[in-house]
């Protein structure tokens, strides 16, 4: 487990100088919310569309990839909607379940990308980009649902399938499946700089991660936080190895599931709990909870995934 931990590490000491940065003097506070839209709106986008337009998918087994993914996120989805009514006799508000929920069934493809471009190269970051296309809309409109359901928001469904049509990572990953699928490619001075454009996202998504932490919430943890921290970090990875095995997926593929099912959440539920209504300091928090944990427990997912696949 050791190597796994060692090679992984340059990720996460990323997260953590982007953290360090944030709370230095001589960087101004208004830097922040731009890089971060620049990441959100251009950087990410550009390395989905680079790495789905050009992947070769014939190499991987999409149906399978598509079912243990899809069967990971109903899985999720089943379980966190079961532990509602026994969340609700212990106590926990329905805007407290809402970002429970997110914190659950939401992942970081910053990290996942990041660590299995770091241990696996080009076919993993391949595998991890798949799962992103195959997941990311089913995931947000299950957890604008609940939110709508549970909060009692004055928006409807109809504003926010708006706002998937104009989600810059859905038409990132459309495209890119388009532009391979249609066999297009752009001209090659063109692509080159897209792929250079490209290359800068995963190190400032990592930074960007690591200045939205915060440290306090992870040396005050409560008891409520730690529920989606056990259910993310150990529950999720399990059901999607799980899935991928029982349908006989093997080897690099394997593994770079584990990564999507293993790391922590994203933060672009942060700013959904705000709007609708949702628990937003209890989302940083085990977000932040998540993301140090995770250090450890992505080394253990993928020692314990070898070790079981053999």
């Amino acid at each position: 487990m050791l190597p796994i931990f060692e090679s992984i590490l340059p990720v996460f000491l990323v997260v953590i100088f982007g953290a360090l940065l944030k709370r230095a003097p001589w960087l101004p506070a208004a830097m922040w919310d731009g890089l971060e839209r620049l990441g959100y709106y251009v950087l990410f986008p550009a390395l989905l569309f680079t790495t789905l337009s050009t992947a070769n998918f014939g190499s991987l087994p999409a149906g399978k990839i598509t079912v243990a993914a899809l069967g990971m996120v109903v899985a999720v989805t089943i379980v966190l909607l079961v532990g509602w009514p026994i969340a609700r006799r212990a106590g926990i508000s329905a805007s407290t379940y809402t970002s429970i929920f997110q914190t659950t069934s939401r992942w970081n493809g910053f990290v996942a990308l990041a660590v299995a471009e770091k241990l696996y190269g080009k076919p993993g970051i391949e595998v991890v980009a798949y799962v992103m296309a195959i997941i990311v809309l089913p995931l947000n409109i299950i957890n604008v649902g609940v939110l709508l359901a549970m909060t009692g928001s004055g928006r409807t469904m109809g504003d926010f399938v708006k706002q998937f049509i104009r989600n810059p990572i859905i038409l990132g990953c459309a495209t890119g499946v388009a532009f391979n699928l249609l066999h297009i490619r752009l001209y090659p001075p063109l692509e080159a700089t897209v792929e250079m454009v490209a290359n800068t996202s995963l190190p400032l998504g990592l930074m960007m991660l690591g200045a939205g932490l915060r440290i306090s919430d992870a040396l005050r943890p409560n008891a409520t936080a730690l529920w989606p921290v056990g259910l993310k970090l150990l529950f999720t990875p399990l059901m999607i190895v799980l899935f991928g095995i029982a349908i006989g997926i093997q080897g690099v593929t394997l593994m770079a599931l584990c990564i999507c099912g293993a790391v922590p959440t994203a933060m672009n539920g942060y700013l959904l709990a705000k709007q609708m209504g949702g628990d937003a300091p209890l989302y940083a928090a085990v977000t932040t909870l998540q993301t140090a944990a995770s250090f450890f427990t992505i080394p253990l997912a993928l020692y314990l995934t070898a070790h079981v696949a053999g």
